[in-house]
Formats: C-alpha cells, structure tokens, sequence
C-alpha cells in the first residue's frame, strides 16, 4: 500500500482541497493529520475564542472524514518532528499541505522540507487552497507584489478561476495510526459569550444561504451596522473551514451587483495575503514609514484602556468594541471606525490596537488583521494615509436610527433616534441620568494633534 500524509493548518475542510485531492491521486492510503503545536501558542496565533472555534472545525473535519471510510489524526508537538514521526510510522513517501504566507509559515515549511527530504521523501506545497489566486501570481511590472489595490483588483478579476475540486467520496487511513483526543470547545475557557459555532457543515451552510438571502442586497446594505448584512463568513475563511475559490466560483455563478461587491471583498483578502508574502515583516513593522511618532505614558495608556472597554464617550465606537467582546467578531465598518479612533484620533500606536484584537477576533487573521490596522493608521497601502473617520459622522450615516448603538450600548437605549450617537448634547437632568462617560478628546482637537503629530499644515 502507498501512503501519503496530507498535513492541516489553516485549511480544514475536505470540499475543494488540493492537497487531499493531490494525495489520494497519488496515494492508496492517506493519512489527514492536524498537529496542535505549542509553537503557535508562543508566537501569540492561539487565543481563546480561536481555540474553541478550532476545536468546532477539527471535530467537524474528523466527522466529514469519518463519513468518507477516513478519520483526523490529532498530535501535540513540535509539528516537524510529529510528521516526521508520522511518515516513518506509515512509511508514506509524500507530505501534502497547503501553502501559507506568514514567516512562522515559511519557516516551519522550509524546515519540514529539509527533514523529509534528508530521510529520503517529499513534500508538495500546494498554492490556491487559502486565497483565490496564490500570492505572487498576479504582480506589477518591476515589483514582486501590487501595493495599491485598484490595480491588483482588476488584473486579479482578469486570472481564470481554479474550478473547485468535489470532496472525496471515499478514502481510506492505514490501520493502527495513533491519534490524540479531537479538541472540544468545551476544553477552553474564556470564550466570548457569543461565539459562532465553527466547522465546514457550518459554513457551507451559511454560504449557501446567505447567497440566496442576502447576496443580492450585499452591495447597498454591506456598511449597514444595524442591519448586519455581511456574510459572517470571515472566521469560516480563516480557518479554511470554507474555500474562498469556491465562494467566488458560487458568487460569480449568481451574479449581480450584490455578489460582485461580495468577490470584490474577497479579493481585498487576497490582496493583503499578497503583500504580507511579499514582506512578511509588515506583520509588525511600518509598511510605510510616515512622519511624527505615537503617544505614550498614562495619559495613551488611559485611553488604551477605555478604547478596550468600550468607554470612549463615542457611542459607534463603544459599540462595535463591545460587540467584539461579546461575540469575538466585529461588523467590517465598525472595524475601521474603532481602529481610526485609536489610531489618529487617539495617536495609538496601530500595534497596540491590533493586538487586543488579536486577542479576541475568531478570524484573527495576521495578514488580514494587520494590514487592514495599517491602511487604517495610514502606515499601510492607503493611497490617502491622511484620512480620518469622524465617528459621529461614521455613526449617522452607517447607522442613522441608532439601532445598533442601543443594541450593543444600553447604557443610552432611552434616546431616540439619531440624537444617540452625541449624548454629550444632553444638559441637565437628562445628561446626569446616563451612566456614561464624556469624550475622551474633542474631535476637533484629536484632527489638530493628529495634524501635528503628522506634520500636516
């Protein structure tokens, strides 16, 4: 029997899977395994409500292979030396996996290739299981990546689409392989209240039905606080739970403006997969180096602390960071509110921001995460690095009858209206009843520091 070991990061699922597809083509046997590695923990990748949602996806994969004559192989360790081990105890000639765009990603593929191959076996990186096209597939003339989006979408739209793979119907793992507990969700504490449920069955199921119930309106109504029209599919994607390749096959087959909007996302995702291959150092450094510095001391770190807790004196802002605590996901416009704030009207060092929402965020995505942190700060690939969201203004026109600042800000469900997102306007009687802060800055006065700090006239 010919054995092949397909390895699992952030690819969990069994529809649309070159790696899985490309072992069983090869292979009379296959061994699927998933290596729970301390090192992700100590690179700071591992978070509470990522472990529980991985602990959804791992037992969903588990029961989708189990279904095909198959079954997870679950190990602790180091994950070079447990595939090691792994393919010596099969004798399987061949490592499958998908390929990934972090340092922590290369380095540990680069080290896996040289140990397979100094005991005499291969391992094949498959490109396009994560994006839709593999970062440096598409780059412009004299550069190894597209630093500004427009160009990169339109030769992206030009790529011929990979046609998603069909899961297997059957496969068989060798008798007697060892296995470790799949992870429960149970196991892990300090989850948000709210989380989603993780899992391929899950987002299969919530692609096919957001597509049909909201896809179309997705164009007009994607910034929509209060009405949360967005897929939710993100955390999905993170975990390769879902195919990207074949959400935008399944969009595109549906057409529409709703569902060119929907791909024009995901080719946003793709986009910063691109750079961060490209310079895998954004993750933590200045994309582009701009003039002046962050603040720092009590006073920045004051502030920090109230942006976390939701008690900024901002209503949208404190409520989107409220959402995120209690649901481990946040609305995409509130995202780029909050992280505006911090970073130019509160002059946060982005990082700082990035972090905490590292540490809550089930699609805490590095390359998502932090380059959507840099565009915002304007360190990143925003040809107007300048701007600033107003979140008054954020607030009235993304949600213009306050519905989600009482949803998620109780503390001001008894406004009415539009006039939630200034409570600060209230006199008298009426402002002393709110248990609610005052502004942490004057906007005017958090543009005139920023306007300093940059070194804008």
């Amino acid at each position: 029997m010919t054995v092949s070991v397909v390895l699992y990061t952030s690819d969990l699922r069994v529809h649309d899977h070159p790696p899985l597809r490309a072992a069983l083509d090869g292979a009379q046997e296959v061994v699927p395994v998933f290596v729970r590695d301390p090192a992700v923990d100590r690179a700071g990748f591992a978070a509470p409500n990522r472990l529980a949602f991985l602990a959804d996806c791992l037992a969903d994969l588990d029961r989708g292979l189990t279904e095909r004559g198959g079954r997870l192989v679950v190990r602790e360790g180091d994950t070079v030396a447990e595939v090691l081990t792994l393919v010596r105890q099969t004798e399987a000639d061949e490592v499958h996996m998908a390929a990934g765009v972090t340092a922590f990603a290369a380095a540990r593929e680069a080290r896996l290739r040289k140990v397979l191959e100094d005991d005499g076996r291969r391992l094949y990186v498959h490109d396009g299981v994560v994006t839709v096209v593999p970062p440096g597939d598409v780059v412009p003339q004299g550069s190894d990546h597209f630093a500004v989006f427009t160009p990169y979408y339109r030769r992206w739209s030009d790529q011929p689409p990979r046609t998603p793979l069909q899961a297997p119907r059957t496969l068989r793992v060798p008798p007697g392989v060892r296995s470790d507990r799949v992870p429960r969700r149970s196991d892990v504490a300090d989850v948000s209240p709210a989380l989603v449920a993780g899992g391929e069955s899950e987002a299969r199921k919530r692609l096919g039905s957001w597509l049909s119930d909201h896809g179309d309106a997705y164009e007009d109504r994607h910034d929509d606080l209060a009405g949360d029209a967005t897929s939710r599919l993100s955390p999905y994607l993170h975990f390769g739970a879902v195919s990207a390749a074949e959400a935008v096959h399944r969009a595109r087959r549906r057409g529409g403006a709703g569902a060119d909007a929907f791909v024009r996302q995901l080719c946003w995702r793709d986009f910063h997969h691109q750079v961060l291959a490209a310079r895998p150092e954004a993750a933590a450094e200045d994309y582009r180096t701009r003039p002046g510095g962050w603040r720092t001391g009590a006073d920045a770190e004051a502030d920090l602390a109230a942006w976390r807790e939701g008690r900024t004196g901002y209503p949208v802002v404190d409520a989107a960071m409220r959402q995120l605590a209690h649901e481990g996901w946040m609305h995409n416009r509130g995202r780029l509110i909050t992280a505006s704030f911090l970073a130019k009207t509160l002059c946060v060092d982005w990082r700082e921001g990035a972090r905490h929402f590292l540490g809550l965020l089930v699609d805490g995505d590095v390359a998502n995460n932090q380059l959507n942190w840099q565009w915002v700060a304007g360190t990143g690939t925003d040809t107007r690095p300048n701007r600033v969201l107003n979140p008054v203004a954020q607030g009235r026109r993304h949600d213009p009858d306050g519905a989600y600042v009482r949803r998620w800000v109780p503390e001001l469900a008894g406004l009415d209206g539009p006039a939630v997102h200034e409570p600060w306007k209230l006199t008298g009687p009426d402002r002393a009843a709110l248990d609610y802060p005052e502004p942490l800055i004057g906007l005017a006065d958090g543009l005139d520091r920023f306007r300093q700090i940059r070194g804008i006239g």
